[in-house]
């Protein structure tokens, strides 16, 4: 969910790389979206198989090496102001649109709340709780640059001093808590996953993976497999359900790439990925008791949808939400 801006220059292969990355993300965010509203059975399992992977895998997939300093203080400018806003737009929203529903704000406890809040991640729950996402992404994405600043060739062979460890503590601390403080309990996870996108863009396409992703992807869509919780660093059998989601991922990939100039509904999704993943969960939050899924569906897509819009029509809003 990176700005466009921040990965390239301006000739068209980049152009091009940019516009397949959007249409994957608008395949993505479609994935969460619909797998919060159907919230059991094989569709929601088949999503969850490999919705947040996704996003991880494609953000490596951009990462190039850059500056610690300024990379950093560019990360947490542009994610901590508007996960504040939109985090602080919808507690006000709750406070007033419970109490008219003769319910009781899931915040009423004050000042004592503000400690949840603050910790965010597992704290946060009901409309709030895609709010580990980002800031995950945005401390994963911080610490692989280090990395990668250090080992530029995803390649290299020490980054198995880094990746290996990662991988033994993301299964360890998801067997031993759900606590996860601001998202950080899915980061050693996120960490991989970034590693694997940047190794893979590297790599690049290879038709006799087909079948072997493809099998492996099925595995995990037809729930042979445990599904994926990342918020919970849940990953289902170790390696195999994370391969699985990886799997689907690439293919996944591979078919933006080949939709891309076809397929400009899915790549405006992507384009308003962010303000859709901050919003969408508050509407079906407030609105399931009344809607069906369908209508749920409809409405968690569009309003998050047409307001990111409005917000791009103003270049102060952009600069603090987007």
């Amino acid at each position: 969910m990176e700005h466009r801006g921040e990965n390239g220059g301006g000739n068209k292969a980049a152009g091009d790389r940019l516009d397949w990355v959007d249409v994957a993300r608008g395949i993505g965010i479609v994935a969460v979206v619909v797998g919060h509203v159907w919230t059991r059975g094989p569709l929601r399992d088949a999503l969850y198989s490999f919705h947040m992977p996704l996003f991880f895998l494609l953000s490596g997939m951009l990462s190039r090496p850059q500056p610690i300093g300024a990379f950093t203080r560019r990360q947490l400018a542009a994610q901590i102001r508007p996960y504040g806003i939109f985090l602080t737009l919808l507690i006000v929203a709750d406070q007033i649109i419970e109490p008219l529903k003769g319910g009781r704000p899931i915040f009423h406890q004050w000042p004592g709340d503000l400690l949840p809040i603050l910790l965010g991640g597992s704290w946060l729950r009901g409309p709030y709780t895609i709010f580990w996402f980002i800031p995950c992404l945005m401390v994963a994405r911080i610490l692989f640059n280090v990395a990668l600043t250090r080992w530029p060739d995803p390649l290299d062979r020490r980054w198995g001093m880094l990746l290996i460890p990662m991988a033994g503590l993301a299964y360890g601390l998801g067997w031993a808590t759900q606590a996860s403080p601001l998202g950080l309990l899915s980061v050693p996870m996120a960490l991989v996953l970034l590693w694997i996108g940047a190794a893979w863009a590297r790599v690049g396409w290879r038709n006799g993976l087909i079948a072997p992703l493809a099998m492996l992807s099925i595995a995990g869509l037809a729930g042979w497999l445990p599904t994926l919780n990342m918020k919970i660093a849940d990953y289902g059998w170790p390696l195999l359900s994370i391969g699985s989601a990886i799997a689907t991922s690439l293919l996944i990939g591979a078919v933006a790439r080949r939709i891309a100039p076809h397929a400009a509904p899915l790549a405006s999704l992507g384009r308003a990925s962010l303000v859709i993943m901050y919003l969408h969960v508050a509407f079906i939050h407030y609105l399931s008791p009344y809607l069906g899924k369908p209508w749920l569906t409809a409405i968690a897509f569009l309003v998050p949808f047409a307001m990111f819009w409005l917000i791009r029509r103003s270049p102060r809003a952009t600069r603090l939400l987007l």
